[in-house]
């Protein structure tokens, strides 16, 4: 499994005061879109979210979006090593996803760009 790099997820109230802030801070343009009741800017290696608390709640418990090759290879060898995936893989806006517990306890989301 290829890991192409991460996102760090961010949780604010309002997504138009945050947006902004982490377009200067990056040096890039918010690429935006929704999932479920919650808005979405990606700002470089940021992940902004905004919407319902209990959505956020939920949304909080994920330490990290990690982008990789391809989600069932990512699939495959989480399970050889331990993680248990919770969720998917499903697709997403931008390609396809899945939730994982690593043995640690600690919660991931894995990502590719495939359709």
């Amino acid at each position: 499994m290829e890991i192409l790099g991460t996102s760090l997820r961010v949780c604010v109230d309002d997504l138009e005061t945050a947006v902004p802030f982490y377009e200067r801070l990056a040096g890039a343009r918010a690429l935006r879109f929704g999932r479920g009741g919650v808005e979405v800017a990606a700002v470089g290696c940021f992940l902004l979210m905004s919407g319902p608390e209990a959505e956020l709640e939920v949304l909080r418990k994920v330490a990290a979006t990690i982008a990789v090759t391809d989600v069932d290879e990512a699939q495959r060898v989480l399970t050889e090593l331990g993680a248990r995936v919770v969720a998917g893989p499903v697709a997403t806006p931008g390609g396809r996803n899945l939730i994982a517990v690593h043995p640690d306890g600690s919660v991931y989301e894995y990502v590719d760009r495939r359709g």
